[in-house]
């Protein structure tokens, strides 16, 4: 079973998400047999690296908020973060173009370190306030997790990875993604939000049922059943 997820660091929906699904999987019996793929998908592509302007300044000119209401909406997502077990921690977020930290996330992939640096690049951003966008930070995550920090920082200060994450963000649209977190599972069911956990495992299963429709009660390989053409007697 193939389940593709289509986030972006930014997105605190995301995160919580991310882990909702981990707790689905966690109680999933065949978990074992489930292949995670981690899509790109940038809220706001048009984004500066460097944005002068903190995330609470951004709300209340973009949504016409008010502080208050800024104050209710964080604790809110904090509070929902908290039950899933993460520490937001909002005041701390620095805006940022996420495209970056998409191709980081993309090289890893190729050093078998996909997961590793997904769960790092959300955990700077909403725990830790880093500033995901700055090449310097990317590259010292990288060492965090095991990957090399100059092999990292000369692959930013290119282009590589540029069409692996265009590529998703094009597949996403043509599959109807616009809004993130996105789960596609055998690109057969999609699953929009960050919904409860038993969502997550009502569909695992529901899919795992509909693909393998056997469900074996005995797994023993005695001799009391013919196979190959032939019986074998004692």
């Amino acid at each position: 079973m193939k389940v593709e997820v289509w986030s972006d660091y930014q997105c605190p929906f995301c995160y919580i998400g991310k882990r909702r699904f981990e707790k689905a999987l966690t109680q999933f019996p065949h978990r074992d047999q489930v292949e995670v793929v981690f899509k790109s998908f940038e809220l706001d592509p048009q984004a500066e690296r460097d944005v002068k302007m903190s995330q609470d300044e951004m709300l209340m000119k973009k949504y016409n908020m008010t502080a208050q209401q800024v104050k209710d909406s964080n604790d809110n997502l904090t509070a929902q973060a908290k039950a899933e077990g993460l520490d937001y921690h909002l005041e701390r977020t620095i805006l940022t173009n996420t495209f970056d930290a998409h191709r980081f996330m993309h090289f890893a992939a190729t050093k078998g370190k996909e997961k590793e640096v997904n769960e790092r690049l959300f955990l700077a951003y909403f725990t830790e306030g880093k500033h995901i966008g700055d090449h310097q930070t990317l590259a010292a995550l990288a060492a965090e997790v095991g990957l090399d920090q100059a092999e990292v920082a000369e692959m930013l200060a290119g282009n590589q990875f540029t069409a692996e994450v265009r590529t998703d963000e094009q597949e996403g649209s043509l599959l109807g993604v616009r809004g993130v977190p996105f789960f596609v599972i055998n690109r057969k069911y999609g699953i929009s939000g960050a919904q409860p956990t038993e969502v997550f495992l009502d569909t695992l299963q529901k899919v795992w049922t509909e693909e393998y429709p056997l469900q074996m009660v005995n797994e023993s390989t005695d001799a009391n059943a013919c196979s190959d053409g032939s019986c074998n007697i004692e």
